[in-house]
């Protein structure tokens, strides 16, 4: 008898699993574990809403805006790169101009001033912001509920501008570097100026217009040369001349010395005249006072004469004597 036919005649095995036992109290853990989860959910839920500053006091702040494109909801309205708002709501106003109504914390309104300005700023890469600037914080503080123009800054929109500025510019770079353009004509130009200034006549041809006036002007210079030659013989023989040991200096040198000899003398002389007229005035004031003595004098003596000329004629007419009566004065 083969081997497979005596293992399907082996007996079977006892049967060795065991029954657990019930679990006690199984309908109220499982209520507990489901009312600790939803306590776990209203807490998370609780716990986020106070993170994102729902429970917390603010302030409403509406910024207009012709187009809030980027802008929604729950975006942050920043301050030197520090949250202080959030957008709560966008709606578009009745002038057709867009609302967006900010939330900032009671804590953060302090930074907002009257002067405060507000931006609304769209990049190329990433997303919107919306800032604020507030350059004098002792300014009054921003009222609740105020409405302020946001000043929009748009780098999409500026693209199309620059590139046609772009396309503009290189338009005017190709008319100026074409070959009929202002640039190849100024380029030329200065072809033609290097080779004349390298050819015979040099930076004078440039300066003259041709080489023939080049020529005129060299050929004067020479001559200006030749003639500042013939002045400096010239000159050395003046100094010669004049300034030699034969010349006419040393002669009027001497001269000079011989006429200061003649105006000592001259000097001397006139000293002696002086001495002299000093004498004759000195004679003049005597003979001026003799003079006025002698007038004096003469009018005693014609005095002293009228009288002896009275007495004679009074004599003559008592007595008959001789009648020359001539009187001769010495």
């Amino acid at each position: 008898m083969s081997e497979p036919e005596k293992s399907s005649s082996s007996p079977p095995l006892p049967d060795t699993s065991v029954a657990m036992p019930p679990v006690a109290n199984l309908e109220f853990k499982a209520v507990l574990l489901l009312i600790f989860m939803v306590a776990l959910v209203v807490g998370s839920a609780l716990y986020v809403l106070y993170a994102r500053g729902v429970f917390e006091r603010t302030q409403t702040l509406v910024l207009v805006s012709d187009d809030s494109e980027g802008v929604v909801v729950g975006m942050d309205l920043t301050f030197s790169g520090f949250p202080i708002g959030r957008v709560r709501r966008i709606e578009l106003a009745a002038d057709g101009k867009a609302r967006i109504v900010v939330d900032v914390p009671t804590k953060d309104a302090h930074w907002l001033r009257t002067s405060s300005v507000f931006t609304l700023v769209r990049g190329l890469v990433g997303s919107t912001n919306i800032r604020a600037y507030s350059g004098i914080l002792t300014d009054p503080p921003l009222p609740k509920d105020a409405v302020r123009e946001v000043l929009r800054g748009d780098t999409g929109a500026e693209v199309p501008k620059l590139m046609a500025a772009a396309k503009d510019l290189l338009e005017n770079l190709n008319t100026l570097t074409s070959s009929e353009g202002a640039l190849g004509a100024s380029l030329g130009n200065v072809q033609k100026l290097t080779e004349r200034l390298n050819g015979p006549g040099g930076a004078l041809s440039v300066m003259l217009g041709n080489d023939a006036e080049a020529k005129k002007l060299m050929l004067t210079l020479d001559r200006t040369n030749a003639l500042l030659a013939k002045l400096d013989g010239l000159a050395a023989k003046t100094d010669t001349q004049v300034f030699g040991a034969n010349g006419v200096m040393p002669e009027t040198r001497a001269t000079v010395v011989q006429l200061n000899g003649l105006l000592g003398e001259a000097r001397g002389s006139l000293k002696k005249v002086d001495a002299v007229l000093v004498e004759a005035q000195a004679v003049g004031a005597n003979a001026r006072a003799a003079t006025d003595d002698l007038g004096a004098l003469r009018a005693e003596v014609e005095s002293s004469l009228r009288k002896v000329d009275g007495l004679v004629n009074e004599i003559n007419r008592k007595w008959p004597f001789a009648r020359d009566t001539e009187i001769k004065l010495p």
